[in-house]
């Protein structure tokens, strides 16, 4: 992720009365290369920095307070071009279709239903920790305030971990609907606030931002994986999440998109296990939804090919995995298609 993803650490570390600087060094990290907001830092690196502030400063709500600083500059050259989209749904499309030239480790996606728009946020290949999940969510919103109103709220706010002690944070940056312990990590809002225009918006600039997003889109393509991560989780609930799909929608045919994950010693079987040992995991655990909602939601054809499916690779039936709180197995190492 850019540099700018750690804004304002030090000064809020400062304020909760850690040492930033010791902190960034246990995490791996060089102080002095963060100086330069448009340089590039391991994902992790950043997850584990904010873990460990959080406990250091006996903060919970770490991650949201740095949010709070958050403008859509934050974004850099991809805020040039969102701000010259004419509405706020195409500012936003724009943000989280090319979100990866700011930020590898999130993805995040849209879906409209009923009304309704909901925005869910997740890892593409690291499971985000409680601090950088509740800073990439409470960015989003940030981000909609500045498109729509400094006070805007979203109809809920929801996350898959626990509540913490006290809510007066939470409420302060994303409003009054915060829910936890639900099936994703986003928020939801009305669909019909997207259609809002944009202000910030001049349509003579358009062309020319849509030039350069081209440009900088040509000089950082995301990785194969991260592509075909977000594609399986789009059509998995279609129950045509196939290789073949999932090629047509890269435009790609099958064969090139076999080479080419072959070539980050990647199988499509294997990327589609692992975000389904993600999901899950979450909606399991949560209970909100029927085992049948949750084999369908992850493509399977029947619950029993679901639950069999679940036993081999967390060990327990699902009922009985959620109703003991187990955590799902570490993976097995990948080795090397070179050996060692």
């Amino acid at each position: 992720m850019r540099n700018a993803a750690l804004s304002g650490y030090v000064g809020l570390a400062r304020s909760l009365g850690v040492d930033p600087l010791a902190l960034i060094r246990s995490a791996g990290l060089d102080p002095l290369a963060l100086v330069n907001p448009d340089g590039w830092i391991s994902a992790v690196a950043v997850d584990h920095l904010l873990e460990a502030s959080a406990a250091a400063a006996a903060c919970e709500s770490f991650g949201l307070r740095l949010a709070e600083t958050r403008q859509l500059s934050h974004f850099g050259a991809l805020s040039l071009v969102a701000q010259e989209e004419p509405d706020v749904r195409s500012a936003v499309s724009v943000l989280l279709l090319h979100g990866d030239l700011h930020n590898e480790a999130v993805h995040s996606r849209l879906v409209e239903a009923h009304g309704l728009a909901t925005v869910r946020v997740a890892g593409t290949e690291i499971a985000l920790g409680r601090q950088s999940t509740e800073l990439a969510v409470a960015v989003l919103v940030q981000i909609l305030r500045n498109f729509l109103k400094p006070d805007w709220q979203p109809v809920s706010v929801c996350f898959t971990h626990d509540s913490p002690s006290g809510l007066e944070v939470h409420q302060r940056v994303l409003g009054d609907s915060v829910v936890f312990n639900h099936t994703f990590n986003g928020i939801v809002l009305y669909s019909d606030q997207l259609d809002a225009e944009n202000p910030m918006s001049d349509p003579s600039l358009r062309p020319y931002a849509q030039q350069y997003l081209e440009s900088i889109s040509r000089r950082s393509h995301p990785t194969i994986t991260g592509q075909v991560r977000k594609a399986i989780e789009t059509l998995l609930p279609t129950g045509r999440c196939s290789i073949n799909y999932v090629a047509q929608s890269l435009s790609l045919d099958q064969r090139t998109l076999q080479r080419r994950l072959a070539h980050s010693n990647e199988t499509f079987a294997g990327i589609r296990n692992s975000v389904r040992v993600e999901l899950a995991e979450c909606y399991v655990r949560n209970r909100e939804h029927s085992l049948t909602w949750v084999a369908e939601e992850l493509g399977f054809s029947s619950l029993s090919s679901f639950s069999r499916w679940f036993r081999g690779e967390f060990g327990h039936g699902p009922r009985a995995w959620s109703a003991a709180g187990m955590r799902p197995p570490p993976p097995a190492p990948k080795l090397s298609r070179r050996g060692g």
